[in-house]
């Protein structure tokens, strides 16, 4: 069955919870670009996040990642994979609800540590204690996550895969978002 994408899909989240991999391989079945906002912020700075966060500083980052996300969101529809803070900004929120729409996909803290635990590409992560700091940032975060369109449940137990059964179904529930094609 295919499908028609009529706006673009946001994807937030915290870090770990798997907006890039879902993001792709649901951009993969829809059969539309996937976007990843980090991405385009590092190729148009010709920095990785963490060398950006450095030298300019997050508030900086921030900026630069709101522009980004605006632009790409006027661009062509896709699936757009954010960073985990993008969301926290009212203006990226309003933003991505007025142009796209917005999915949560909601892990587990337990869940995201055991993802982002032993990787070395988290700025915000770089401190003495990142289990810590990763809790704070989900406890600040999830109220505000709490405010997308929609919230999918990403479990241990689903696959990508299942993941992207589970999106699409709460898409569905969108007919201005997602519809079969004729």
């Amino acid at each position: 069955m295919g499908w028609q994408l009529k706006k673009t899909v946001v994807m937030v989240g915290m870090m770990g919870a798997g907006k890039t991999a879902v993001g792709r391989a649901l951009a993969a079945r829809l059969a539309v670009p996937f976007l990843d906002s980090d991405a385009e912020i590092e190729a148009a700075a010709n920095m990785t996040i963490p060398e950006i966060f450095s030298r300019d500083g997050e508030a900086f980052f921030r900026t630069k990642e709101s522009q980004v996300i605006e632009r790409l969101l006027e661009s062509e529809r896709c699936i757009l994979s954010t960073g985990g803070g993008a969301f926290m900004a009212e203006g990226n929120r309003a933003m991505i609800s007025e142009k796209g729409v917005a999915v949560w996909l909601d892990a587990g803290l337990d869940l995201l540590w055991q993802r982002v635990r032993h990787k070395t590409t988290r700025p915000l992560l770089r401190t003495p204690n990142p289990k810590a700091t990763l809790t704070d940032l989900y406890q600040a975060r999830v109220p505000v996550y709490a405010l997308a369109d929609l919230r999918v449940d990403v479990s241990p137990k689903f696959s990508i895969e299942d993941t992207v059964d589970r999106v699409i179904e709460v898409l569905k529930t969108r007919p201005d978002v997602l519809e079969e094609a004729a």
